[in-house]
């Protein structure tokens, strides 16, 4: 009797793109379990162990790059291949440091879906994978307060350019430009309170010692 494949874990927390990725895979014949953050992802761990995990950046309660950070700290989940997947972080810089904390790939969105599927399934035959050795503490802090820096700085500037268009659009156009608006304020909110937290966990960190 063959042995039963690991599922897969994908976690993301906009719905419409998780269940996208959840019925992409299922389609190929993969077992999938799902996360909306981080946080729940690491719950899911506790007692699950997935062949692979697939993972958005940016999401409330623990983002991606916390959360691999603290998987790869762990005996127990770091041989787990990790793919990041974001619309948000995709500068050379967010690529390096997603891939320095131990991802075996980075996928930018809009997903192609033929090299995504054939991502995950050169992932799932390699009998072995490299996992790098994870960030240290402090450089872990150093790198994310940084991408988190530069990723507020670039929402600040988009809403900037969206606030000076909207009073001279056309009327027709005026719907999909608040709606761009709107989710930069959403994204620019998300990763405002992730830089709270990191500043918080920072400070604790620094009281401790």
């Amino acid at each position: 009797m063959a042995k039963k494949r690991a599922p897969i874990l994908v976690v993301e927390d906009i719905a419409n793109v998780r269940e996208l990725l959840e019925v992409t895979l299922r389609f190929q014949g993969y077992e999938v379990i799902s996360a909306t953050n981080g946080q729940e992802a690491l719950e899911i761990l506790k007692t699950e162990k997935p062949a692979l995990i697939i993972t958005d950046i940016l999401m409330p309660k623990l983002d991606g790059f916390a959360m691999v950070q603290q998987l790869k700290s762990d005996p127990k989940t770091l041989d787990i291949p990790v793919i990041f997947l974001s619309a948000t972080y995709v500068t050379p810089e967010d690529r390096a440091f997603a891939l320095s904390l131990g991802a075996s790939r980075f996928i930018e969105k809009p997903i192609d879906t033929e090299d995504f599927l054939l991502t995950i399934a050169e992932l799932l035959s390699q009998d072995r994978i490299t996992i790098p050795k994870p960030l240290a503490q402090p450089q872990f802090y150093s790198g994310y307060r940084e991408r988190l820096e530069t990723k507020l700085q670039h929402k600040n500037r988009q809403i900037a350019r969206i606030e000076r268009l909207l009073p001279n659009l056309a009327p027709d156009q005026q719907a999909s430009f608040e709606g761009l608006y709107k989710q930069a304020i959403q994204d620019r909110t998300a990763i405002e309170l992730e830089l709270e937290e990191l500043q918080n966990t920072i400070k604790k960190l620094h009281k401790n010692n």
